[in-house]
């Protein structure tokens, strides 16, 4: 957090596992970041591609957070 609250400029990008070339990509400003409802998300991702509850990478005490991107830019697959 004290990175983004220095330069809140950030970038994700997501590969296709299938084709690692092809990607997409965002960037921008951090709008907003809150801590409420964060493990719920995680968990509820968890569940959706793990099957199960999230399994605690790195211990139990860790501090989730949610962050709201404003996109400046956006990259897609090229078809």
């Amino acid at each position: 957090m004290k990175n983004i609250a220095r330069d809140p400029r950030v970038a994700v990008a997501i590969a296709d596992p299938t084709a690692p070339a092809r990607y997409w990509a965002a960037r921008g400003i951090v709008a907003s970041s809150t801590t409420q409802g964060a493990e719920e998300h995680i968990d509820k991702l968890a569940h959706k591609y793990l099957g199960r509850p999230y399994p605690q990478f790195g211990g139990q005490q860790q501090e989730r957070v949610l962050l709201t991107i404003s996109v400046e830019t956006l990259h897609t697959p090229r078809r």
